[in-house]
């Protein structure tokens, strides 16, 4: 590949260094990642976010996020997801 010196320009997580040694598409689904995917919302997931959000929102001195991660019905998500999610809605 001619242009493979332009990628060598930039920095490269192992990850990025195995594949561009080994051929793109060699890492296997979870391979060289530290991180799990995050499942995706399911709508009833976000009408739920959604309710619980206007709920939540003229409660004085709380905190929003902790009050709707206290009644999420989906265990596990984090407060940056529910944030993330929140602000995307």
């Amino acid at each position: 590949n001619k242009k493979a010196f332009v990628e060598l320009l930039f920095w490269k997580s192992p990850a990025a260094v195995y594949e561009m040694t080994k051929g793109y598409g060699s890492l296997q689904e979870g391979e060289g990642t530290t991180r799990s995917r995050v499942p995706p919302w399911t709508p009833q997931e976000e009408q739920e976010l959604r309710e619980l959000y206007w709920k939540y929102k003229e409660v004085e001195g709380g905190d929003i996020i902790t009050a709707i991660l206290a009644h999420l019905p989906t265990p596990g998500r984090t407060r940056k997801q529910v944030v993330k999610q929140l602000v995307r809605m």
